[in-house]
C-alpha cells in the first residue's frame, strides 16, 4: 500500500508518458544517453583538468604525484562505494518501472542514509592510511609527499562526493539524465576556476588542486540534494526520513556487495599494475597517467552507455516487459559498437594533441603515444563487458557476473604479472594483459546471458515473482 505523501504526489501529477517503458527503443535510450555523453565530456574535463594545470605549471614530479599511485587509490576506495550504491540504483529503477511509490520512497532514504555512513568510513579509512597505502605501492620517492597531501585532502572531502554519486544515481534511476548534467557542468566549470586561482595565482600546487576538487563536490552534493528535497516525484527525499531501512537495506546489498566487490578487485588489479608501471620510472609513470587521462574518453562515454542500459533495463525488467527487454539488449550492443568506432578513429588521430595537453616533456609524450596506440584498437574487445554486464545489473544479478569479471579480468591479469610478465620482461607484455582479459571476460559473460537468461526462460513471468519477493 502506497505511503499518503507519495499518493498525494502522485495524485496532483498528471500521468506522464514513459519513454524508458514505451515508444521505439533505440530512441528513448538515445535521448536517455545524450545528456550522459555530454556528462562524460564534462567529467573527463572535470577529471582532466587538475592534471593539466599540474602539468603545465608545476611540473612532471606533481603530475605523477596526482595521476599516478593516488589516482588508483582514489580510483579503488570511490569506485568501491560506486559499486555498493549501484544496487539503489538498480531496485529504485525497478520499483520506478513497476509503480511501487512506496518502495521507492523508502529505497531513496535508505540509499541516502548508506551514503552518510560508509562516505564517513571511507574518509577515514583514506585519511589514516594514505601514506601506507603510497609506500606499500612503491610510489617513486620523489613524488611522495605531494601524493600524501593530495590522497588526504581528498579523502577528507569525501562524503560529499558520495552524496553527489548516490544522489545522481536516484535521478538516474528514474530516467532523469539532464539534471545530473546540469550539476555537472556548474561543477566542472568551478572546479577550472578554482584550479587556476588555487595553482597559478596562490601557487599552492598539488595542495590547491585537491582544495580545488573537494570543494566542487560539495557544490555537485548540494545541488543534488536539494532538487531531491524540493521534487514531488516518489523520489523526493525528507531529511527526517533518512534511515536505513533493514528489508531495503538488504535488497540493496544484494545487488551492490558483489558490484563493489568487482570494483575493487577491478581497482586492485590496477593498482598490481601501477606497481609494476612504477618500477619503470618517472617517465613511465607519467606517460602511464596522460595515456589513461586521454583514454577517459572512451571510458567515461563506455561506462555512460552501461548506466542507460541498467536503467532501461531496470525499469523495463520491473514493468514486466520481457520481450522489451530482450530487444533493449540487442539493440544497445549495435549502438555500442558504432559508438565505439566513433571514438576509437577520434581518440587515434586525436592522441598526439590530447597527450600535449598534460605534458610538455617529449620523453613522456613518445611514451603515452605509444600507450595509447597499443589500447585504442582493443576498446572493441569491451563492448560485450559493458553492455551484457549492464543487462545483468538491470535484472539485479550480479553475484555471478561479478565472480565472471573477477576471474576474467582482475585474476588473469595479477596472474599475468606474476607468471608471463617474468619471462617476457617488457612494458609491452604490461599492457597486453588488458585486451587478453577484456577477450576472455566477454566469451564468459555473453555466455552466461545466453544459457541462463534467454534459453532458460528467466525473461518471463518469473521476473515479476523475483521482483515481488522483495
Amino acid at each position: 500500500m502506497r505511503s499518503g505523501s507519495a499518493a498525494a504526489r502522485e495524485a496532483d501529477m498528471p500521468e506522464k508518458k514513459n519513454a524508458i517503458t514505451e515508444g521505439v527503443i533505440w530512441k528513448g535510450l538515445m535521448l536517455f544517453f545524450f545528456p550522459l555523453l555530454f556528462g562524460t565530456f564534462f567529467q573527463m574535463l572535470y577529471n582532466t583538468t587538475d592534471t593539466v594545470i599540474v602539468g603545465r605549471f608545476v611540473g612532471t614530479t606533481a603530475l605523477s604525484a596526482i595521476g599516478g599511485a593516488a589516482a588508483q587509490i582514489v580510483n579503488l576506495i570511490v569506485g568501491a562505494f560506486t559499486g555498493l550504491c549501484s544496487g539503489a540504483t538498480v531496485i529504485i529503477s525497478q520499483y520506478y518501472g513497476a509503480r511501487e511509490e512506496r518502495r521507492v520512497e523508502k529505497s531513496v532514504h535508505t540509499a541516502i542514509a548508506m551514503s552518510l555512513l560508509f562516505g564517513a568510513a571511507f574518509m577515514l579509512f583514506g585519511i589514516l592510511f594514505a601514506r601506507p597505502m603510497l609506500i606499500a605501492m612503491d610510489t617513486p620517492a620523489d613524488t611522495l609527499e605531494e601524493s600524501v597531501i593530495y590522497l588526504t585532502v581528498y579523502f577528507a572531502g569525501l562524503i560529499p562526493n558520495m552524496l553527489y554519486n548516490t544522489g545522481a544515481g536516484i535521478l538516474r534511476a528514474i530516467g532523469d539524465s539532464r539534471r545530473p548534467l546540469y550539476f555537472l557542468i556548474v561543477s566542472t566549470l568551478s572546479n577550472i576556476v578554482l584550479d587556476i586561482v588555487f595553482v597559478t595565482v596562490l601557487d599552492l600546487g598539488v595542495l590547491g588542486v585537491a582544495l580545488a576538487t573537494i570543494l566542487c563536490q560539495t557544490i555537485s552534493a548540494v545541488l543534488v540534494l536539494s532538487v531531491l528535497m524540493r521534487t514531488r516525484e516518489s523520489v523526493h527525499l525528507s531529511l527526517r526520513k533518512i534511515r536505513l531501512d533493514r528489508i531495503y537495506l538488504r535488497r540493496i546489498l544484494r545487488i551492490g556487495i558483489p558490484a563493489m566487490a568487482q570494483t575493487l578487485t577491478y581497482s586492485v588489479s590496477n593498482v598490481v599494475l601501477q606497481v609494476v608501471v612504477n618500477r619503470f620510472g618517472t617517465a613511465y609513470v607519467a606517460g602511464w597517467a596522460a595515456c589513461s587521462k586521454g583514454d577517459q574518453i572512451f571510458w567515461l562515454i563506455s561506462q555512460s552507455f552501461g548506466i542507460a542500459v541498467t536503467t532501461f533495463i531496470g525499469q523495463n525488467y520491473g514493468a514486466g516487459l520481457y520481450d522489451r527487454v530482450r530487444k533493449c539488449v540487442r539493440e544497445s550492443l549495435l549502438t555500442d559498437l558504432i559508438l565505439s568506432l566513433v571514438c576509437q578513429t577520434g581518440l587515434w588521430f586525436g592522441a598526439p594533441m590530447i597527450l600535449s595537453l598534460f605534458t610538455t616533456d617529449q620523453e613522456v609524450l613518445n611514451l603515452g603515444l605509444m600507450m595509447m596506440h597499443f589500447f585504442i584498437p582493443c576498446y572493441g574487445t569491451f563492448i560485450l563487458i559493458e553492455v551484457i554486464s549492464a543487462a545483468l545489473r538491470g535484472f539485479g544479478d550480479s553475484l555471478v557476473p561479478m565472480l565472471i569479471n573477477v576471474s576474467g579480468v582482475c585474476v588473469l591479469r595479477i596472474l599475468w604479472v606474476l607468471f608471463v610478465l617474468p619471462i617476457f620482461p617488457s612494458f609491452r607484455t604490461v599492457m597486453v594483459s588488458y585486451p587478453v582479459s577484456w577477450v576472455l571476460t566477454s566469451i564468459l559473460l555473453f555466455l552466461y546471458y545466453w544459457i541462463v537468461w534467454v534459453r532458460k526462460g528467466r525473461l518471463s513471468g518469473n521476473g515479476a515473482k523475483e521482483l515481488k519477493a522483495y
